[in-house]
């Protein structure tokens, strides 16, 4: 057996002998800190605050606000920023072939603008644009949470800041803003009965804010559930932030673009105009049953 055999079998057995002690270490110390482990604050009660965010508030310029608030203006200045950077330094740049960024900006950007144009074959210009920015503020502002950034709330505690669409009002404006888009196609692809196309569904706001916070707000519990309990706040919280945080920030941005572009579509579609059915006259009826017009008078 040569020294290159025996120097990676000694290192695989050092490998698996260190990841076995580190799996032991942590099985121990969760057995002697979960007896000792005890929180101020009720399970029940952090579940409550996780979703109306009543307790936990944070000052912002002497008015107290949700950390989700803090969240959706970090999220929001984030996207504006790298817009910015993006048009000022790259789109300039951009050639007739072109390289590997430019390949990527374009691909994002034209699969929003062909899901808007398939769904929508009339009016998509705006819709595309609205999809787009609207698709980037989930995903973005979903993954958000997974930073962790630690802010202090106005009674001295310690709390990350959460996705913006996990306070309820964030998402009721997302649907709303949405369902503004829509009925603005009504309106300039088929003029009054394109408002009313739209005003049919008038739980589309509804359903769609819920939707969002439904889903973004299961991911939040389960999190608070697993940090709260400290048997679980081991290798699981990874597992979770992947499943609920992740999987969330895809699934959701391509159900609202979805919907938009889907309801969009419908509403802003041109009403055309059936021709009227000419009445026979006495020449044609009698032309057609073969009869003179003299024996028919």
């Amino acid at each position: 057996m040569s020294k290159d055999v025996k120097r990676t079998k000694r290192n695989k057995i050092t490998a698996i002998v260190v990841i076995a002690a580190i799996a032991v270490l942590l099985i121990v110390g969760i057995i002697l800190t979960d007896p000792l482990y005890q929180t101020t604050e009720d399970i029940s009660e952090v579940m409550k605050d996780a979703v109306l965010h009543e307790e936990n508030k944070v000052s912002l310029f002497g008015y107290e606000v949700n950390p989700a608030y803090i969240s959706s203006i970090a999220v929001v200045l984030l996207l504006l920023g790298v817009a910015l950077v993006i048009r000022i330094f790259a789109v300039p740049r951009f050639k007739l072939i072109p390289g590997k960024f430019q390949l990527l900006v374009e691909t994002v950007v034209g699969m929003f603008d062909g899901i808007a144009k398939k769904n929508s074959p009339h009016r998509n210009g705006l819709l595309g644009a609205y999809v787009f920015a609207a698709g980037c503020y989930i995903a973005v502002g979903t993954t958000f949470e997974l930073i962790g950034i630690p802010v202090e709330t106005t009674s001295g505690v310690s709390v990350s800041l959460p996705a913006p669409l996990s306070d309820i009002n964030a998402a009721i404006a997302l649907g709303f803003l949405s369902y503004f888009v829509i009925l603005s196609g009504g309106i300039a692809g088929a003029g009054l009965r394109g408002v009313g196309r739209t005003l049919k569904d008038f739980s589309l706001p509804i359903s769609m804010s819920f939707r969002l916070f439904g889903a973004l707000l299961s991911g939040l519990l389960v999190s608070e559930l697993v940090y709260y309990y400290i048997s679980l706040s081991f290798v699981l919280p990874v597992i979770v932030g992947v499943l609920f945080t992740l999987l969330h920030a895809l699934i959701q941005s391509y159900v609202l673009v979805m919907l938009t572009t889907m309801f969009y579509g419908e509403a802003s579609e041109p009403h055309i105009k059936k021709p009227k059915k000419q009445k026979p006259t006495a020449k044609h009826g009698a032309a057609q049953n073969n009869i003179p017009v003299s024996q028919e008078v």
